[in-house]
């Protein structure tokens, strides 16, 4: 894969005029005019890195995609790159070859593991790679104060972030909206460091006149909406909505609808949190088009909410159009229902030809560092003696959305002891500190998981990412949470004290240093266990999972330190009376 030459504006303009050949010319495709929404019969001319002209050129490089639908370069506007569980690069070769060449990233997760360390490694990682990973700056290191994380970022360190260069772009996700509402003083801090800069919301539900008081502090996009009404009273005051996709949370087709409404040019798509097999078998941003035209939805209509819409939002300079003056980031397609690439440029690279990646990397280059600091577990940490006379608090999932309910249910007791009760679904549920070697351990129940046989345990655990595990037994719960802690942290499977599968993660227990296709093996293995163990085929069991011990979703959720009611932003005791 060659990079084009630097050409200067002198150049490019003489390439525009015709007075001299473009570097590449794409001849005869169908170019997608973002602004007008419209296709025309056109050649794309393109001088270094950027698109000169639409119309009749002539280069010294040709390259024929008659028939073809040319769009800009696919942008992804919110995601974790930890949650593919791939490193950033095998990430990077996975997103280009479904046609997405940036992507607006928080490395939320390995910065809460490993603080600024964390951060830098992900800048470092995709520094000098064709594809634009932007980052925001984590707002919430610890996202609470309700349970242990790895790391602290106070504004002090954000403000030396923030100076790391040009693709660090603003503020990620403010999660503690009650934070900003009450006005608590770290939160303000950061706030005002980034004032004139773009700051990311998460604040599902808000609404009336606090919504109004977390849109003037400055925050303007959210992605946690999950239906119409919710979305277009936030975009009403003046939000950027993305609708999201990810491998649990699914929000795309309940949200399609603002399409057709006013106001749709502050819509975008994202994913989120989408894990390696779902990215490889389904796609990315990609996939969320083909959702919305199988909905009855015209790509016209979707396209500007993966390209214009959000390089508008975040202020990125000539990306997002195929225009002259644009980044030659180009995608071809055979056609508009099933978005799958042909070729793809990136900055007027061809880094995919006849669907085959031209990028090779190896898939990272240096480990940050250790994880796993936690001692040892029996299956004696794991008892929970049962209160008679009293019922408990059970975190009630629902599949395909990051809600959950607190529901009260009569344990199943055993000598003395609450266990978990296969017959109606409700499962031991733990959080291991994994940090600090503290000990702490949250010991709780979960409902709708589908578990049958076994436990199953992971390291990736939002926000804090510590380590999870759930089961039917204590015995099959502690072998998993001690191989993971042996391993160095990942996602494990067990069952009759047997390992299953695994799926190593050696960077901070949330990535893997394996490429793509080892990665995706490994979760089909986990998968197929999973599916013998009872749960239920179509269902995330290991994203869902990550998602319970998050105390800042609505409405029960279960840390290192205990349960956490998220409405009243308090711990509550398992036991309810």
């Amino acid at each position: 894969m060659d990079f084009w030459r630097a050409t200067t504006v002198e150049e490019q303009i003489d390439a525009a005029r015709g007075r001299q050949e473009a570097d590449l010319v794409l001849k005869g495709g169908h170019v997608f005019n973002v602004f007008l929404k419209i296709w025309e019969d056109a050649d794309v001319a393109i001088s270094g890195s950027r698109i000169v002209g639409i119309g009749t050129y002539k280069g010294r490089q040709e390259i024929d995609v008659t028939g073809l639908y040319l769009t800009p370069g696919l942008m992804d506007a919110h995601v974790h790159f930890e949650s593919s569980m791939l490193s950033p690069r095998e990430m990077a070769k996975v997103l280009l070859l479904n046609g997405v060449t940036g992507a607006i990233t928080d490395p939320h997760e390995i910065t809460n593991v490993l603080g600024e360390k964390g951060f830098r490694f992900m800048l470092d990682e995709t520094a000098n790679i064709p594809f634009s990973s932007y980052l925001m700056i984590p707002s919430c290191v610890p996202a609470t104060d309700m349970d242990t994380s790895g790391a602290r970022i106070t504004s002090e360190e954000m403000l030396r972030m923030q100076k790391l260069g040009p693709r660090v772009l603003g503020l990620a996700e403010m999660m503690n909206f009650p934070g900003i509402l009450n006005r608590q003083t770290q939160e303000m801090d950061k706030i005002k460091l980034f004032f004139n800069k773009r700051i990311d919301g998460h604040a599902p539900e808000l609404s009336d006149r606090e919504l109004n008081a977390y849109v003037a502090a400055g925050i303007t996009t959210e992605h946690e909406c999950t239906n119409v009404a919710e979305a277009r009273e936030k975009i009403a005051r003046g939000m950027y909505v993305f609708m999201r996709e990810g491998s649990a949370a699914r929000n795309l087709v309940d949200l399609l609808p603002l399409v057709k409404k006013p106001g749709n040019r502050r819509l975008g798509l994202c994913t989120d949190d989408r894990h390696a097999d779902d990215l490889i078998e389904q796609g990315s941003i990609n996939y969320l088009l083909e959702i919305g035209v199988a909905q009855g939805y015209e790509p016209e209509d979707l396209i500007p909410l993966a390209t214009l819409n959000i390089a508008e939002c975040y202020g990125l300079k000539n990306v997002g159009a195929l225009a002259p003056g644009y980044v030659a980031d180009i995608v071809a397609f055979e056609n508009l229902e099933a978005f799958q690439p042909v070729h793809v440029f990136k900055g007027g690279a061809q880094v995919v030809r006849n669907r085959k990646l031209l990028w090779k990397s190896a898939p990272v280059l240096s480990l940050p560092g250790q994880s796993m600091n936690m001692p040892a577990v029996t299956a004696e940490r794991f008892k929970i003696p049962a209160v008679p006379g009293k019922s408990m608090r059970v975190i009630a999932i629902q599949h395909s959305q990051l809600l959950t309910r607190e529901v009260h249910m009569q344990p199943l007791v055993r000598n003395g002891e609450a266990v978990s009760d296969t017959a109606r679904d409700i499962l031991k549920l733990a959080v291991l500190e994994r940090h600090h070697n503290t000990g702490h351990i949250g010991l709780g129940f979960v409902f709708g998981f589908g578990l049958k046989r076994g436990a199953i345990a992971s390291t990736v655990g939002h926000d804090s990412h510590n380590l999870t595990v759930m089961g039917t037994n204590d015995e099959d719960m502690a072998v998993a949470a001690n191989r993971l802690r042996e391993i160095g942290g990942g996602l494990i499977v067990v069952s009759e004290g047997q390992v299953r599968a695994t799926v190593p993660l050696a960077i901070a227990g949330l990535m893997s240093d394996r490429d793509a296709m080892t990665v995706n093996s490994q979760l089909k293995q986990s998968g197929f266990w999973l599916h013998e163990l009872g749960v239920p085929e179509d269902f995330s069991a290991f994203m869902t999972l990550a998602f319970l011990s998050l105390p800042v979703i609505p409405e029960l959720r279960l840390t290192d330190r205990g349960l956490v009611n998220v409405v009243q932003f308090e711990h509550v005791d398992l036991w309810y009376e």
